[in-house]
């Protein structure tokens, strides 16, 4: 099985070009969002951490967002339950794909997390900086406090491009893309 991670910095566009390969992909934000809609002992575990601060099952992501605002080491608390999870997640897809001839990891800090393997493909996507921004200021929860918070938890980009199998421009053409993706899968997958 090969192992196709895609890196690149926050709102490039990473998750919408995994989707376009069409093979089983672990996406770690969709997994998250799933944990903090359906799993308990998740909830549990950190409403007694922070019990003034959550409400109620389900976790509410902006919930989330005020503990992390109140105190940047909130984070590290919170990844410290929840990455676990993910992790054992991530080892169940593997488990569940590995006789398919590849797959997607769709993982934020993947390389600074030390996910990676010798022979994994990794591509970094590029994408035009402007637009991203402007993408990232589109989004509801966006916050340029915690926006600068998690660009410090990562490695700077030029190494993570560096180490990279391949570069993909992103100029967030959705065309463009679906078919990048297709030349590269085909590339990979000889």
């Amino acid at each position: 099985m090969i192992r196709i991670a895609i890196l690149g910095d926050i709102g490039s566009g990473k998750s919408f070009f995994a989707k376009q390969f069409k093979i089983p992909l672990f996406c770690a934000d969709e997994v998250v969002q799933n944990l903090y809609r359906k799993n308990r002992t998740l909830f549990t575990k950190l409403k007694k951490l922070f019990p003034k601060d959550l409400d109620n099952f389900p976790i509410k992501k902006f919930q989330l967002i005020n503990i992390i605002n109140k105190n940047s080491n909130n984070l590290k608390k919170i990844t410290k339950i929840v990455h676990p999870i993910v992790r054992k997640k991530m080892k169940l897809f593997l488990k569940k794909n590995q006789n398919k001839k590849a797959v997607i990891l769709d993982i934020p800090l993947f390389l600074e997390n030390n996910l990676d393997h010798k022979n994994d493909i990794l591509v970094f996507i590029d994408p035009d900086k402007k637009k991203a921004i402007l993408r990232l200021k589109k989004r509801t929860n966006f916050n340029k406090k915690n926006f600068k918070l998690l660009k410090s938890l990562q490695m700077p980009l030029g190494i993570k491009k560096n180490r990279a199998d391949f570069v993909v421009k992103n100029n967030f053409n959705s065309a463009k893309i679906r078919k990048e993706a297709k030349i590269l899968l085909n590339q990979i997958i000889i």
